[in-house]
């Protein structure tokens, strides 16, 4: 007798399927709450530095003084760049993609490693502090090259947001704006088992390098189904303009059934705890920098959008104001999606290095459901039937 098999349930996006056990993020989507290690998102943005969250994310504890300075002063000590790793930039075409020259200099950075493997946990998490360190000066050396302007040296003593402004304008921020800067990094390090968070995790697992294993989650930043919704989220913003002109846009979109860019989150079924705090960031930088009329167009999009949402689960995300929060600051728009990636790169080490404990390789299945038992034609005897439609 043929053993009955069990009906395949197929669970198409990984929805709801669980792939480990973590101490490292917990969102609750349904009461408006994100924790990293326990600590609530809001208590980390008020009191936190950039670098305390990655040492936290990491090693699972927050540092006592002494142990965030050194921490402060590793990452300061990689930031500069390999001089082959900036003579490939030098040689990217002023119109690549800023994500595209991010990836191909991180992955070079394995190349100028002469030790890029190793089995060690700390040897492991030195690498992947490295590629941090380093990509906001891959970010920012490369803006400043297609700009034709030549690099700046990473400046010492200046904490990592900082020394993005500082070399990306060529001119030491001020503190508010540094500390908006940090608290955007804060908020972009670690989001639990997202895209470019498993595949990090699914390179982590056949014992890759750091170097492969962050590739991964860039390249999985990189599609607009990820990454990228604070770029067109602002684009609207800058679009629309006027706030008089927000409602008319909304309901055309709505209309035409257009998503509306910073709205809607697979986890959260309520508000996003991070848009809470970038819009009251906001609101304090567009005084600071006198744009008003642009922060009040991106209110007027939001209201109108709950207006015609209402009773629906969508409401506004990280990419409602992050995008506003970043022209604000003068970064530029195709430079959003990067910064994105340069945060989580801590969050990705912190789940590659926590996967590795108890390490397995993750081996999916796929349901087949083509042909079976097709004769081989030989190519004399085929008819051409063109190349199918995929």
């Amino acid at each position: 007798m043929c053993a009955v098999k069990e009906p395949v349930v197929l669970h198409k996006g990984l929805d709801n399927v669980y792939v480990k056990e973590s101490k490292i993020c917990f969102i609750d989507g349904e009461a408006s709450r994100l924790f990293y290690r326990g600590y609530s998102i809001e208590e980390l943005a008020e009191h936190s530095t950039f670098e305390e969250v990655v040492y936290l994310l990491i090693y699972g504890r927050l540092p006592a003084r002494s142990q965030l300075e050194d921490f402060t002063r590793r990452i300061e000590a990689y930031r500069p760049l390999e001089p082959g790793v900036l003579q490939l930039i030098r040689s990217f075409s002023s119109s690549c993609d800023p994500m595209d020259a991010l990836r191909t200099a991180v992955s070079a950075l394995g190349v100028h490693d002469p030790q890029p493997m190793t089995d060690k946990m700390q040897g492991r998490i030195d690498k992947a502090l490295q590629i941090l360190a380093k990509a906001s000066s891959i970010i920012t050396t490369f803006d400043r090259l297609r700009n034709g302007k030549e690099p700046i040296a990473p400046q010492p003593g200046l904490g990592h947001a900082a020394d993005f402004l500082y070399i990306l304008t060529g001119k030491p921020p001020d503190k508010y704006d540094a500390r908006v800067m940090d608290v955007a990094l804060i908020l972009h390090a670690e989001h639990e088992m997202n895209a470019s968070t498993f595949s990090c995790t699914v390179t982590a697992s056949t014992l890759a390098d750091m170097y492969s294993i962050i590739t991964s989650g860039i390249g999985t930043l990189r599609g607009p189904l990820h990454g990228g919704a604070n770029e067109v989220a602002l684009n609207t913003v800058l679009e629309v303009g006027d706030p008089s002109r927000a409602e008319s846009y909304v309901t055309q979109a709505l209309a035409e059934r257009k998503r509306i860019m910073g709205f809607g989150h697979s986890v959260y079924k309520t508000w996003d705890p991070r848009y809470v705090i970038l819009k009251k960031l906001g609101a304090e930088l567009a005084v600071k920098k006198g744009q008003t009329k642009l922060f009040d167009a991106a209110v007027a999009i939001e209201t109108s959008a709950r207006n015609h949402l209402t009773g629906t689960p969508i409401f506004p995300n990280v990419d409602s104001y992050s995008g506003v929060v970043f022209h604000m600051l003068g970064i530029p728009t195709d430079l959003f999606t990067p910064i994105f990636a340069m945060s989580r790169i801590a969050g990705w080490t912190a789940h590659a290095i926590e996967y590795l404990e108890a390490n397995r390789l993750i081996r999916p299945k796929a349901l087949y459901v083509g042909e079976m038992g097709l004769s081989y034609t030989p190519i004399e005897e085929r008819v051409e039937e063109g190349v199918p439609q995929l």
